[in-house]
């Protein structure tokens, strides 16, 4: 398999190992087949495939992240089913994670896809998407 332009790896910085690493291993593990990779006192990755997402603790935490400023806006990730999303969706609520655009649901990406839109502790905004 040819590996030219394929994402090997995205590093963020966040403020709460513990809250972050308990976030992302329900979305990640739970949810969208990830294997925990790597994990230390600072930090821990999540891998699918040959592509891993690593999260670092910072002590420098301000200014605080912000979506709407330069810099990453938000993260996407496919499911198989609009089933899967609902799911998420619930969970999401049980769990007292902040959804966006709720109103908008499942159509706030536009009427092509069924997507969920939500935020991660250090607010950065999570993608889950059904492409019909």
């Amino acid at each position: 398999m040819k590996k030219t332009g394929m994402i090997s790896h995205i590093e963020l910085y966040v403020s709460d190992l513990k809250r972050t690493s308990s976030f992302w291993e329900w979305l990640l593990v739970n949810k969208l087949n990830y294997q925990l990779y790597q994990k230390w006192n600072q930090g821990v990755s999540f891998s699918l495939g040959d592509t891993y997402i690593v999260f670092v603790e910072t002590k420098k935490i301000t200014p605080n992240y912000n979506r709407t400023a330069v810099g990453l806006n938000h993260l996407a990730f496919y499911v198989d089913s609009s089933k899967i999303v609902d799911e998420i969706r619930e969970e999401v609520h049980e769990k007292n994670y902040m959804e966006l655009y709720a109103a908008k649901y499942p159509h706030a990406s536009g009427n092509n896809n069924y997507a969920l839109f939500f935020e991660d502790p250090d607010r950065i905004k999570v993608e889950i998407v059904y492409e019909k």
